[in-house]
């Protein structure tokens, strides 16, 4: 049972009020701005809408009537809200009877806003308004952390980074001063009073110790009381934490309350630090969208800064079963194999990067897939192949991670990387079951990866049946008698007795017999090639096994 409480997301007054005017703007709320924002999404100007129930839509791509079609779709698929970029002086009455014949808000984006940044700042205001109620062993987000540190100083909190811009606050119904409004609007101090700040020494004595730093009123400069203590860790400070007084003084124990607030906020500095940027992050949103085939080629390739046309290959990797954390079993493995995942993740990141500037990692289900795009086209695959074999060697050596990699074909443009990732996974699938290869190609694995696609189609055609092997399947399930693993066995060794007969450790004589008596129950001829050919595809799908003895 989850034992953490979350609000329904944010409001469209609060999208509003952190983002502020110089980059989002209202141009209708027939239902007010306490409408509910769940989550951020994007629509491309070629997808097709989804299911958007109480989300906001930032549709990019699009343009005049275009726009337009996709607004009230996005309105009829449950969107509460949808963001478009809106020129100057561009006529805003369609888009206002949109609202109206809807309901649905609708935001204006300021066109030298670019889509990352919106995307990355509105999806952090929706998060952090899902404030997390802390329970026991349980950390609060920046926003969460705020609002208790409010609680118990009984005044008004921001939290800033070590550059001044402010990273969350507390909700409150108080007098705030015009500082603090400022920092709200503009997510960051406004530079005159961070002038003064400096003057009065604030900034010297956050940095010169873990003190909490009393600042006096200052009412001709619209300044209220405050508290302020820097955010630490060893000798480098992160951040800050303030407390505003409101219309009460501050509480008795503010000063400890600060204190404890600015130690449990360093670990989240840290982990903010470390993390991908917000840029990154929705570039690999991206990637991902443009995977399974949902974002356009051209938008993909404008938001990356990469050339559509230049050779791309996508490589899969997975963490082997035995350190997937899966052996674990329900939820107690699930946080050490997501842990793995995060670090195998990071891995695959650095040596991207290092080797391509626009690669991208991202995180599908179990598997983290590379784009290295730029490659060249006759020797793009063994340069991916190489990288690939760097990290699944670093991971084992350093990590202490068992990892498995695949490399798909190098494709033509960005536009087919949906298809390097298709032959990517099917060349890791073939890893995965083989267990001798950590690294391969698809020429590698060409032969095992046809027969996977031949058996994927046989499966289709229920008709392509021989009644013989289904006979013989129907024995064998009912006496366990070892034909089918003997008749695979033979098959797959191209008819050598000996090699097969040491496959199953059985005597050539057993197996012998073991033939002859599944010639008899079926009715197969298996001196006939014909008939060996088809029973061994059959066999092979319908007794759901791929692992052929390999010819000796």
């Amino acid at each position: 049972m989850d034992d953490t409480k979350r609000s329904a997301g944010a409001v469209v007054r609060q999208l509003m009020l952190a983002l502020g005017d110089p980059v989002i703007g209202l141009v209708a709320a027939p239902g007010g701005l306490d409408v509910e924002i769940n989550d951020v999404v994007i629509l491309d100007a070629d997808d097709a809408p989804d299911s958007y129930r109480g989300d906001l839509v930032l549709i990019i791509g699009a343009r005049g009537r275009r726009v337009h079609r996709l607004a009230r779709a996005a309105a009829g698929q449950g969107a509460a809200a949808v963001a478009l970029k809106t020129e100057h002086g561009e006529d805003l009455d369609e888009l206002k009877r949109i609202a109206e014949d809807t309901g649905i808000v609708v935001l204006g984006v300021r066109p030298e806003v670019r889509w990352a940044q919106l995307d990355s700042l509105a999806r952090g205001v929706v998060a952090d308004a899902r404030v997390m109620v802390p329970e026991a062993g349980r950390q609060a987000d920046l926003f969460a952390l705020a609002q208790t540190v409010a609680a118990l100083t009984g005044g008004i909190v921001s939290i800033e980074d070590s550059a001044n811009r402010v990273l969350a606050y507390s909700r409150s119904d108080d007098e705030v001063d015009e500082l603090r409004r400022l920092s709200i609007l503009g997510w960051q101090g406004p530079a005159d009073y961070l002038a003064l700040l400096r003057e009065w020494g604030v900034f010297d004595r956050l940095r010169a110790g873990d003190d909490v730093v009393h600042i006096d009123e200052r009412p001709e400069r619209g300044i209220r009381r405050r508290l302020a203590v820097g955010i630490r860790v060893d000798e480098q400070l992160l951040g800050s934490i303030w407390v505003q007084e409101g219309r009460e003084p501050l509480a008795d124990n503010a000063e400890n309350a600060l204190v404890g607030g600015a130690r449990a906020a360093a670990l989240q500095l840290v982990r903010r630090r470390t993390g991908a940027s917000p840029d990154l992050e929705f570039e690999q949103s991206l990637f991902r969208r443009m995977l399974e085939g949902h974002l356009a080629p051209r938008t993909f390739a404008d938001n990356i800064g990469a050339d559509p046309d230049e050779p791309a290959v996508v490589a899969a990797f997975t963490l082997d079963a035995g350190t997937a954390g899966g052996g674990a079993g329900g939820d107690a493995g699930r946080p050490a194999f997501e842990m793995r995942r995060a670090t195998m993740a990071s891995l695959i990141s650095v040596h991207a990067a290092a080797y391509r500037r626009r690669s991208l990692v991202t995180t599908a289900d179990s598997r983290v897939y590379m784009l290295l795009p730029g490659l060249p086209e006759q020797a793009g695959e063994s340069i991916a192949c190489g990288l690939a074999g760097e990290i699944v060697r670093a991971a084992s050596q350093r990590l202490q991670l068992d990892v498995r990699a695949a490399v798909g074909s190098v494709v033509g443009g960005l536009h087919a990387i949906a298809q390097s990732r298709a032959e990517a996974d099917q060349v890791l699938d073939i890893v995965l079951r083989g267990g001798r290869q950590r690294v391969a190609t698809i020429a590698d694995v060409r032969s095992e990866v046809l027969l996977s696609e031949a058996l994927a189609l046989l499966e289709q055609h229920p008709r392509l049946r021989d009644p013989r092997i289904t006979a013989l399947l129907a024995y064998e399930a009912e006496h366990e008698s070892g034909l089918v693993p003997s008749v695979l066995a033979y098959l797959g060794t191209l008819g050598n007795v000996r090699a097969a007969a040491r496959s199953l450790h059985v005597h050539p004589n057993t197996l012998r017999y073991r033939l002859k008596r599944a010639e008899t129950v079926s009715g197969i001829d298996l001196t006939d090639p014909h008939q060996c050919l088809f029973s061994h595809l059959q066999l092979l799908l319908e007794n759901g096994s791929m692992a052929v003895p390999p010819s000796k």
